[in-house]
């Protein structure tokens, strides 16, 4: 309000401030008010931060919505989540408890974790403590946030399997630690490969180890490629955890969306490992959610003490009314879980028709495919593609990406964006897309490609 009073000295009319005029005048009046300016440069974003401005999701997205293209770039379902889970909300705000409209308990509602300890029991092998080895989360990005700022100090390595979420990356290096990478690495090429596919050199791997290495970061099923870990590869993984004493951090989000021929195993569940990872988990990513922003991680308590101790002094608690209604859907669940009703067992087989549909899509333009394992994204190979002008400095599939929801109308993400600073090449001639869309987005996907295919003279 000074700048107001002081515009209407100077003025007998009332002046509308704009932030840029308010600074442009804050240069002329500070000074004839004995006010000091504020120095841009002191208050600037914090060191730690620098580096990490950019995202991938912001950017993307946003160009996806100015030129009004059909988004199948980010990760989200444009369709209902299931009966039950909508019910369970509706519940929980008709509910006469009145507490559930109030602050809940910091680690988790009592309800949900007591659900997803029952849940999680028999997958890992291992009786789970609902009140000392569960935390829920503002989604596993607050998971993996707090398990990263709760576990590591200045100078620790952290091993980054790629291609690996954005987030892992600016999280390891905000915390003060050094990320290493190692690729998966594609073992064959053709028109349609898989992402079996595509592997770790164990030598490479264990090279990575030291004694300054603190934690390994994994994904799987993974996004963007969809890899699924077999039991040997989780069982190298766990060998040199066990080896070089190494924390593992699984991010296991896409648990429940294994296709046919398929098992996701929980490395957890491997002898030795209990003790050293934490397994993180998405309610989003189960029911279909993902705007609820809820995830958890399941761990020892030794572990989980670093992160309850970031989750209570950063988010605190997450919402009351959102874990009830998501417990209420979890024992649903529990009571069906070997019956083809269960949403946890049928969502992949609803799903399968839909990649198939989309990989065959892809294939007929002119892309090749590689045909996910598990979750709900899919690489596709375009290096038959021209890579188009650009005046940026940026890999092929950022212009490619660029340039395909301009003219085509249709969005994708670039997946070297899913890649360290060195091997930003290996994922620059792929694009990603998602599949986990209505039957009518994915048929106006497919006349856009048509459009496409015949403009190509194929």
């Amino acid at each position: 309000m000074m700048f107001v009073r002081v515009a209407r000295v100077l003025s007998s009319n009332y002046i509308l401030m704009t932030s840029k005029n308010c600074l442009r005048l804050s240069r002329i009046i500070c000074p004839l008010v004995g006010i000091k300016e504020m120095s841009t440069g002191k208050h600037g974003i914090s060191d730690k931060l620098k580096g990490t401005e950019k995202n991938i999701w912001v950017d993307f997205g946003k160009l996806a919505a100015e030129c009004k293209a059909l988004n199948l770039g980010q990760g989200f379902p444009d369709f209902m989540p299931p009966q039950h889970v909508l019910d369970a909300l509706v519940n929980a705000a008709k509910s006469d408890n009145v507490t559930v409209n109030q602050y809940t308990r910091s680690q988790g509602h009592p309800r949900l974790v007591k659900a997803l300890a029952k849940l999680y029991s028999p997958l890992i092998g291992q009786t789970i403590d609902p009140m000392s080895q569960l935390l829920v989360s503002v989604g596993a990005y607050g998971a993996l946030f707090c398990a990263i700022q709760g576990l590591v100090n200045p100078g620790d390595e952290v091993i980054i399997i790629e291609p690996f979420f954005d987030c892992y990356e600016p999280m390891v290096r905000v915390a003060g630690a050094v990320p290493r990478f190692i690729p998966l690495r594609p073992t064959k090429s053709g028109k349609t490969t898989s992402s079996a596919d595509w592997k770790l050199d164990p030598q490479e791997l264990e090279s990575l180890f030291n004694e300054k290495t603190k934690l390994i970061l994994m994904n799987t099923p993974n996004n963007p490629l969809g890899k699924v870990f077999t039991k040997d590869e989780l069982e190298l993984i766990a060998g040199l955890c066990i080896k070089y004493d190494v924390v593992c951090i699984a991010d296991e989000v896409y648990e429940w969306l294994v296709y046919k021929a398929n098992k996701h195993i929980k490395i957890a569940s491997l002898p030795g490992m209990f003790e050293r990872t934490l397994t993180i988990g998405s309610a989003g990513k189960t029911f279909n959610v993902t705007g609820w922003k809820l995830g958890w991680t399941v761990g020892p308590e030794h572990l989980m003490l670093g992160m309850r101790t970031m989750h209570q002094n950063c988010n605190y608690t997450c919402p009351t009314i959102l874990q009830e209604a998501i417990a209420a859907s979890f024992e649903v669940e529990l009571g069906r879980l070997d019956s083809p009703d269960s949403y946890l067992h049928q969502l992949p087989v609803d799903l399968e028709p839909k990649r198939d549909r989309l990989a065959q899509m892809l294939q007929d333009v002119g892309m090749s495919p590689v045909i996910p394992e598990g979750g709900y994204f899919m690489l596709a190979d375009i290096s038959t593609f021209d890579t188009p002008t650009s005046d940026e400095d940026e890999p092929k599939d950022f212009k490619f990406v660029k340039w395909m929801t301009k003219e085509k109308k249709l969005a994708s993400i670039p997946p070297s964006a899913f890649y360290s600073k060195e091997h930003k090449h290996m994922g620059e001639n792929f694009i990603r897309v998602c599949f986990i869309k209505e039957d009518a987005t994915l048929q106006k996907a497919e006349q856009i490609l048509k459009e496409w295919k015949s403009s190509l003279g194929k």
